[in-house]
Parts: structure tokens; C-alpha cells; sequence
């Protein structure tokens, strides 16, 4: 077993952290910071529910090693908003009632948060009508291909784009 001494920023937070060089940043997460909010699907980086922000784009934390992050910024669901401040995205999937049994939702809205910066960066998806001209506004085709790599079981898709669309400017 090889160790590593790793420092990164977890939610705004400096750490410094031994971790084992197999460990992925979702295990990292959950199980040595106890962070669960963080949620392991697949384990295979097919479901989306891990998804977190890696210095602000979106990663399925399964399949990153925790060890690549040194010096890196990472933040989960937990450093999105507190319960008595939501982030604007938190508060649209739950004015918009984008979840049903909650599984998925913290990668859904890390996903969507990291989605509507990349678009507003000009990142183009694969249905971007043209890669020379400005996209204009995200229509729900484009949303929903964005955010293709999270999937809900509990099918709440149509509120889930209707919570992302209702934070576009």
C-alpha cells in the first residue's frame, strides 16, 4: 500500500489528508471526510451521482484519483449552500420539485451548476447548432444533452430541466 500526503480544498476548506494512491476522490470524500452528500451510484462513472466540482468542472468523483487533486479545489453539494442559505441551484430543484427520492439530486445539481458555466464559457455540447456562431440561449434540447451523463431512476427529468432553465439570464 502506498500513502500520499495530499493538500486541497474541500468546500472552501485547506486540508491535508494521507490517502492510499488507489483511492478515489469518492471515497476520499465520503468515507475519509464524511462527506455523504457525495453519493456512489455505479462506481463506474455511468450514473452521474458523484458528480462534484474539480477546481469548477464537473467530474464524476469515482473515476478521479484522490491523489491528481493535489492543490486542487473540490466542491460537493455540501459547499454549494447550508440549509438556511440555499444555492440559487438548490433552490430551483426545490421550487421546481427536480427530485423525487433524493439519490441523484446532489450530482444533479453539482452537474448543473458545472453545465451552465461551461455554456456560459462558450463550451459547445453535441446538439450546439454551430461551433462558430454564439448558441444563444440553452433550449431543453441542449439542456438536456448537458446534463445526459446524470441519470435520475425516479424519472423527475422534465423538472430537473425546468429547475436548470429557470436560472438562465
Amino acid at each position: 500500500m502506498s500513502e500520499h500526503q495530499l493538500s486541497l480544498q474541500v468546500n472552501g476548506e485547506p486540508l491535508r489528508v494521507t490517502v492510499d494512491s488507489r483511492r478515489t476522490l469518492l471515497d476520499l470524500l465520503r468515507e475519509q471526510l464524511g462527506l455523504t452528500g457525495t453519493k456512489k451510484g455505479c462506481d463506474h462513472g455511468q450514473c452521474g451521482a458523484c458528480t462534484v466540482l474539480l477546481d469548477g468542472r464537473r467530474v464524476n468523483s469515482c473515476l478521479v484519483l484522490a491523489v491528481v487533486c493535489e492543490s486542487a479545489e473540490v466542491t460537493t453539494i455540501e459547499g454549494l449552500g447550508t440549509p438556511e442559505e440555499l444555492h440559487p441551484m438548490q433552490a430551483a430543484f426545490v421550487d421546481c420539485d427536480g427530485l423525487q427520492c433524493g439519490y441523484c439530486t446532489p450530482g444533479q445539481i453539482c452537474s448543473a451548476v458545472g453545465m451552465l458555466d461551461e455554456a456560459q464559457r462558450g463550451v459547445p455540447s453535441f446538439v450546439t447548432p454551430s461551433l462558430l456562431d454564439d448558441a444563444g440561449p440553452l433550449d431543453d434540447a441542449e439542456i438536456r444533452e448537458r446534463m445526459s451523463g446524470n441519470l435520475c431512476r425516479c424519472g423527475a427529468y422534465t423538472n430537473i430541466v425546468d429547475a436548470i432553465r429557470s436560472q438562465l439570464q
